[in-house]
């Protein structure tokens, strides 16, 4: 029922009903007991109308309906009734907001009806209504016609402030609206975010471990019989760690900090990431058809992740006594690419993992399609990347 203002809010509607009961008070001295109760009921909505619309409109249509019964004249603290009632359509809910929009007319009825008609009934010396307003000898047309029109200025005047809280609800809903959207949209974005970093993250270290664990497995055999093997192999294993340390590094530092993008791989970089493998003890063989077009380089990171995830699940799971073929197809509408491999292992599962849902996603945001399967024995990875837009340069 109540609502929560602000600071200044809450200053703004204790002084404004304060100040105007302090001057209507003081310029009316002579005025009847009861009018003091009729101007601090209309103080009172006045000072409510945004923390309880609803016990504003009614507080106001009390002190009103008073106002009406002592047969009171019209002061400035009536001026509270269009404050009121722009409260109520802008901050009420739905029923007070309706209500407060059948009092404009109802409320604009009887003034109409309190000036003009009542006026002729009274007679009593203290009825200040008696002495208000318009003379007490018109005809009946005339009466009628008087009143229709103050009943119409009334209804607009009331209508007016009615309409104007509605509309300042519609646009202050509007705003609310739209940074809840853009709170939407940036919570969004630090997801994408994050998961771009999860998924960098899982590639660089996959591929290292991967990579670093094959080249220990090998020193480790080669030790006693071929010294010279194992020499090169540590030194493997120290150039890929500190790549990957430093890769890593990249992204904590995106993750922190938030800050732009590091250097991330190409297809340039493909010759080094297939000698890596090699030295790894993997046969990779590398085919390309077709002459070389353009590709994004969001695309090209893409390709790049998807090849490097390939290969490495081949190195866990493949079986490595025959070769690793990668494919790259530039003759149709869609650079081709395939890596196929014997595997040891039956195909994985939809849902297990983070490397085929990494690649499948990969190709997805660039615009691409995915896909795998297990025939006779043979792993194959496949995806389709667009060429990029006129313009773009690898």
């Amino acid at each position: 029922m109540f609502r929560t203002l602000r600071p200044g809010q809450l200053a703004l509607d204790i002084a404004l009903p304060s100040v105007l009961f302090i001057l209507t008070a003081a310029a009316y001295t002579t005025r009847p007991a009861g009018y003091t109760i009729v101007l601090l009921g209309m103080c009172s909505a006045l000072a409510l109308r945004r923390l309880a619309p609803a016990i504003a409109l009614s507080v106001a249509w009390a002190a009103a309906l008073l106002q009406l019964i002592l047969l009171l004249a019209p002061d400035p603290a009536n001026f509270a009734i269009p404050v009121v009632l722009y409260a109520a359509a802008s901050y009420g809910g739905r029923v007070v907001r309706w209500v407060s929009f059948a009092s404009a007319f109802v409320g604009a009825a009887l003034i109409a009806f309190y000036v003009i008609v009542v006026p002729s009934w009274t007679t009593a010396i203290g009825a200040e209504i008696s002495t208000f307003g318009l003379a007490n000898d018109m005809t009946p047309v005339a009466q009628v016609t008087v009143g229709l029109f103050m009943f119409l200025a009334f209804a607009a005047f009331f209508g007016l402030a009615w309409t104007a809280g509605v509309l300042m609800r519609t646009w202050r809903l509007a705003r609310e609206s739209r940074q809840a959207q853009l709170l939407a949209e940036r919570d969004v974005a630090v997801e994408q975010e994050r998961n771009r970093i999860a998924r960098d993250m899982h590639d660089v270290v996959a591929h290292s471990l991967a990579v670093v664990i094959a080249q220990a497995d090998g020193a480790r055999y080669a030790l006693a019989a071929d010294p010279d093997s194992a020499d090169q192999a540590l030194r493997t294993i120290s150039s890929i760690s500190r790549e990957a340390l430093a890769d890593v590094r990249v992204l904590l530092a995106q993750l922190r900090f938030q800050q732009t993008e590091g250097p991330q791989p190409v297809m340039a970089d493909l010759d080094r990431l297939y000698e890596q493998l090699r030295g790894a003890g993997l046969d990779v063989v590398v085919q390309s058809h077709g002459q070389e077009r353009p590709v994004a380089t969001g695309s090209q990171l893409a390709v790049y992740r998807i090849i490097q995830e390939a290969l490495t699940n081949a190195l866990r799971h493949g079986d490595h006594r025959g070769p690793i073929d990668v494919h790259l197809d530039w003759t149709g509408p869609e650079l081709q690419l395939w890596v196929v491999n014997r595997a040891k292992v039956e195909l994985p599962k939809a849902g297990t993992g983070h490397g085929l849902a990494g690649m499948n996603e990969r190709a997805t945001l660039a615009g691409g399609r995915f896909g795998t399967t297990l025939v006779d024995g043979l792993f194959t990875v496949y995806a389709s990347i667009p060429y990029a837009t006129v313009g773009v340069t690898r």
